[in-house]
């Protein structure tokens, strides 16, 4: 979710600095060279034997080639990423933003050591509000309280909305706060916390593209083939986004992410809470916590996204909210295409940002001459950021396809791995296919010169987008 007004105020300051660039991965999408290496699982108890391991991704691998995608690109992402792959986890997919708000509130309210909340947007409306005075109970409660919000995020949000928070005695933490003299360590406004993740007393963790803002107080499950047109204002429409709830063993790793933001940007470490609870088996989801960072230069879920493009055998199913990506992301869709892969990607008929809107069509007339299927969605703005493979490999976070998200922001993503999860959510794919228009190559040929101008246009300023 980013206003006009967000983005072209990282633009303007974005141009006073330099450009970083993102790094040569083309060994990832070769798919003889990338990264091998025997899979390791880590389980409540510990670190699992290779053959226990092993034997996990043959049982998740319930369809036919399963097994087999899975022990390729779980070796292949162990590589990239050096965060364990977790075993024992439940999942629970949130396809909607009234269905996650309720779940992450039902969550805040059973809490009874810590609620941490890390945030793009926390806007002051009747759902930030709802959000803010249930915080408040539960650190009247004793319940320890954590915010992470960023600065540019909460342009819109008056100062008094957090003060007031404050002053109940949550700990808040504005990243990279606009004004510089507020601001501790390295500074970059180009840098921003992208993340939307909740953890409540180290046991469950929620994390998607799901900001807190009224525009999820409508439910767009209801689609659009029976619905009037969206309003203009893409702020009263319906937003259609997706969140997800875990709890198992792999909670403490997306706590892990939580505390180093914390301890990065201010310089000390939370205490006061019991942040790493004993965990148990909570269900079979293998889970693998991904965050990456401006600063890190690891570019951990850039680098997954290629290895798993390059990885699939059969389909690429993505939705995507803003894309703006680089050469590599492109050439690796289209060389998965190629080969015979079913690449098909949902994108927004409808935004907040048009200049990305434009920037991402910019892309319509390659990607469909290269075997991509494209995909518009109606009534609805879509925010979501989820991708399926091969019906055994998916992802839900906060990261767009795009170089912001990959080069500059901080961002989450939950890595799900097994047949069962990966039909719920190819099922939420195709009740988006059925609410949306197909875009033919030959159709959009046929677009008018004003259109093409603006794609040509957005194109020069992808880098600041």
């Amino acid at each position: 979710m980013r206003s006009l007004r967000h983005t072209l105020f990282i633009m303007a300051l974005a141009f006073l600095g330099g450009c970083a660039s993102l790094p040569d991965v083309a060994y990832l999408r070769d798919r003889h060279l990338a990264p091998r290496q025997e899979p390791t699982i880590v389980a409540a108890g510990g670190a699992l034997s290779t053959t226990r391991s092993q034997a996990i991704i043959d049982r998740l691998g319930n369809k036919a080639d399963a097994a087999e995608f899975l022990s390729r690109h779980v070796a292949a992402e162990q590589a990239i990423a050096g965060k364990p792959l977790v075993a024992g986890n439940k999942v629970i997919l949130l396809d909607d933003g009234p269905i996650t708000m309720r779940a992450m509130m039902s969550a805040i309210r059973a809490a009874k050591d810590h609620v941490n909340l890390e945030t793009y947007i926390f806007e002051a409306d009747e759902v930030g509000r709802a959000l803010a005075d249930l915080l408040i109970q539960k650190r009247a409660s004793g319940v320890q309280v954590n915010l992470i919000y960023d600065s540019v995020g909460t342009l819109d949000t008056p100062k008094e909305f957090f003060e007031r928070l404050r002053a109940a005695g949550i700990n808040t933490l504005e990243f990279n706060p606009v004004n510089p003299l507020r601001a501790t360590g390295d500074w970059d406004i180009n840098q921003r916390d992208h993340r939307k993740l909740l953890v409540v007393d180290g046991k469950v963790a929620f994390t998607g593209g799901v900001n807190i803002s009224k525009v999820y107080g409508k439910s767009s499950i209801l689609g659009s083939r029976h619905a009037e047109p969206p309003p203009k204002d893409p702020k009263e429409a319906a937003w259609r986004d997706t969140h997800m709830q875990i709890e198992g063993p792999v909670v403490a790793e997306f706590q892990k992410l939580f505390l180093d933001t914390w301890q990065r940007k201010t310089g000390n470490a939370l205490v006061g809470a019991q942040y790493f609870p004993p965990l148990k088996q909570e269900g079979n989801a293998l889970v693998r916590a991904l965050g990456s960072t401006a600063d890190d230069m690891d570019f951990t879920i850039y680098k997954t996204y290629i290895s798993a493009f390059a990885n699939a055998n059969k389909s690429i199913h993505l939705t995507t909210a803003y894309f703006v990506p680089d050469r590599q992301v492109v050439q690796a869709m289209i060389d998965a295409a190629r080969r015979g892969v079913d690449v098909e990607i949902i994108f927004p008929s409808l935004t907040d940002v048009d200049l990305i809107l434009y920037a991402g069509r910019s892309f319509y007339e390659e990607l469909l001459q290269g075997g991509v299927r494209i995909y518009e969605r109606k009534a609805a703005v879509l925010h979501a950021k989820t991708a399926v493979i091969d019906g055994v490999w998916s992802t839900i976070g906060s990261t767009n396809l795009d170089i912001r998200s990959f080069l500059h922001n901080d961002e989450i993503n939950a890595v799900v791995l097994g047949a069962d999860f990966a039909d719920k959510m190819e099922a939420l794919f195709q009740r988006d296919i059925r609410d949306s228009n197909e875009v033919s190559l030959e159709q959009w040929r046929r677009r008018g010169m004003g259109e093409r101008m603006r794609e040509w246009a957005v194109r020069f300023l992808d880098y600041w987008l």
